[in-house]
Protein backbone atom coordinates (compact mmCIF):
# COMPACT_ATOMS: atom_id res chain seq x y z
CA UNK A 1 0.00 0.00 0.00
CA UNK A 2 1.46 3.20 -1.27
CA UNK A 3 0.60 6.03 0.86
CA UNK A 4 2.73 8.83 0.50
CA UNK A 5 4.29 10.80 -2.29
CA UNK A 6 7.95 9.58 -3.46
CA UNK A 7 9.41 12.06 -1.58
CA UNK A 8 11.38 10.43 0.94
CA UNK A 9 12.48 13.33 3.13
CA UNK A 10 8.57 13.48 3.67
CA UNK A 11 8.43 9.93 4.25
CA UNK A 12 11.50 10.60 6.47
CA UNK A 13 9.82 13.26 8.60
CA UNK A 14 6.03 11.34 8.43
CA UNK A 15 8.65 8.49 9.78
CA UNK A 16 10.16 10.71 12.67
CA UNK A 17 6.04 12.62 13.28
CA UNK A 18 4.51 8.99 13.78
CA UNK A 19 6.33 8.57 17.22
CA UNK A 20 6.79 11.64 18.56
CA UNK A 21 2.85 12.11 18.39
CA UNK A 22 2.37 8.73 19.48
CA UNK A 23 4.72 9.85 22.71
CA UNK A 24 3.56 13.32 22.84
CA UNK A 25 -0.06 13.30 21.88
CA UNK A 26 -0.25 16.80 23.11
CA UNK A 27 2.60 18.39 21.61
CA UNK A 28 2.08 21.91 19.59
CA UNK A 29 3.50 21.94 15.86
CA UNK A 30 5.42 24.49 17.07
CA UNK A 31 7.35 22.26 19.56
CA UNK A 32 7.17 19.38 17.14
CA UNK A 33 8.86 21.60 14.60
CA UNK A 34 11.69 22.15 16.61
CA UNK A 35 12.06 18.18 17.64
CA UNK A 36 12.46 17.47 14.48
CA UNK A 37 14.65 20.00 12.84
CA UNK A 38 12.43 21.07 10.07
CA UNK A 39 9.96 24.31 9.84
CA UNK A 40 6.62 25.35 10.89
CA UNK A 41 5.34 24.53 7.74
CA UNK A 42 7.01 21.12 6.61
CA UNK A 43 5.22 20.17 9.93
CA UNK A 44 1.80 21.32 9.20
CA UNK A 45 2.71 19.79 5.77
CA UNK A 46 3.38 16.54 7.07
CA UNK A 47 0.30 16.65 9.79
CA UNK A 48 -1.89 17.27 7.23
CA UNK A 49 -0.96 14.43 5.68
CA UNK A 50 -1.37 12.26 7.98
CA UNK A 51 -4.81 13.55 8.81
CA UNK A 52 -5.70 13.06 5.22
CA UNK A 53 -4.92 9.72 4.97
CA UNK A 54 -5.85 8.55 8.57
CA UNK A 55 -3.20 7.83 10.44
CA UNK A 56 -3.71 10.12 12.96
CA UNK A 57 -6.73 12.05 14.58
CA UNK A 58 -7.19 15.09 15.94
CA UNK A 59 -9.16 15.67 19.01
CA UNK A 60 -10.12 18.71 21.31
CA UNK A 61 -8.26 18.74 24.66
CA UNK A 62 -10.77 18.97 26.50
CA UNK A 63 -9.32 19.60 30.02
CA UNK A 64 -7.22 22.41 28.98
CA UNK A 65 -8.54 25.91 29.27
CA UNK A 66 -7.42 27.17 25.86
CA UNK A 67 -9.90 25.32 23.20
CA UNK A 68 -7.44 25.68 20.93
CA UNK A 69 -4.85 23.01 22.01
CA UNK A 70 -5.51 19.64 20.22
CA UNK A 71 -3.67 16.38 20.64
CA UNK A 72 -2.62 13.87 17.82
CA UNK A 73 -4.03 10.35 18.52
CA UNK A 74 -2.06 7.41 15.99
CA UNK A 75 -4.91 5.50 14.25
CA UNK A 76 -5.29 1.71 14.03
CA UNK A 77 -4.09 2.30 10.66
CA UNK A 78 -1.11 4.49 11.75
CA UNK A 79 0.36 2.44 14.24
CA UNK A 80 0.39 -0.20 11.63
CA UNK A 81 1.62 1.78 8.80
CA UNK A 82 4.49 3.26 11.69
CA UNK A 83 5.73 -0.63 12.00
CA UNK A 84 5.82 -1.08 8.08
CA UNK A 85 7.29 2.31 7.24
CA UNK A 86 9.83 1.52 9.99
CA UNK A 87 10.63 -1.86 8.68
CA UNK A 88 11.31 0.05 5.35
CA UNK A 89 13.47 2.63 6.82
CA UNK A 90 15.69 0.57 8.68
CA UNK A 91 15.83 -1.57 4.61
CA UNK A 92 16.69 2.21 3.00
CA UNK A 93 19.42 2.84 6.23
CA UNK A 94 21.03 -0.70 5.94
CA UNK A 95 21.41 -0.39 2.47
CA UNK A 96 23.04 3.27 2.39
CA UNK A 97 25.09 1.78 5.32
CA UNK A 98 26.71 -1.13 3.03
CA UNK A 99 26.54 1.27 0.15
CA UNK A 100 29.39 3.26 2.58
CA UNK A 101 31.02 0.38 3.77
CA UNK A 102 31.97 -0.54 0.64
CA UNK A 103 33.20 2.61 -0.16
CA UNK A 104 35.05 3.65 3.22
CA UNK A 105 36.74 0.26 2.15
CA UNK A 106 37.47 1.20 -1.64
CA UNK A 107 38.83 5.09 -0.29
CA UNK A 108 41.07 3.23 2.43
CA UNK A 109 42.69 0.34 -0.03
CA UNK A 110 43.25 3.55 -2.00
CA UNK A 111 45.08 5.74 0.46
CA UNK A 112 46.76 2.50 1.45
CA UNK A 113 48.14 2.23 -1.77
CA UNK A 114 48.96 5.61 -2.81
CA UNK A 115 51.05 6.49 0.83
CA UNK A 116 53.97 7.04 1.15
CA UNK A 117 56.04 4.65 3.69
CA UNK A 118 59.22 4.77 5.45
CA UNK A 119 60.64 2.69 2.67
CA UNK A 120 59.60 4.83 0.25
CA UNK A 121 61.08 8.20 2.09
CA UNK A 122 64.16 5.95 2.91
CA UNK A 123 64.59 5.76 -0.93
CA UNK A 124 63.92 8.91 -1.91
CA UNK A 125 66.66 9.96 0.41
CA UNK A 126 69.11 7.87 -0.88
CA UNK A 127 68.32 9.21 -4.51
CA UNK A 128 68.73 12.54 -3.45
CA UNK A 129 72.30 11.95 -1.69
CA UNK A 130 72.52 10.57 -4.75
CA UNK A 131 72.28 13.26 -6.74
CA UNK A 132 74.10 15.82 -5.03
Amino acid sequence: MKIFPDNSLHQENHLKLLPLLESNPQMSQGDLSKALAVSLGTTNYCIKVLLDIGLIKLQNFHKNNNKMTYVYLLSPLGIGQKARMTLKFLKIKMQEYEQLRVEIADLKREAKLNSITKQDYKRIGKLILEVR
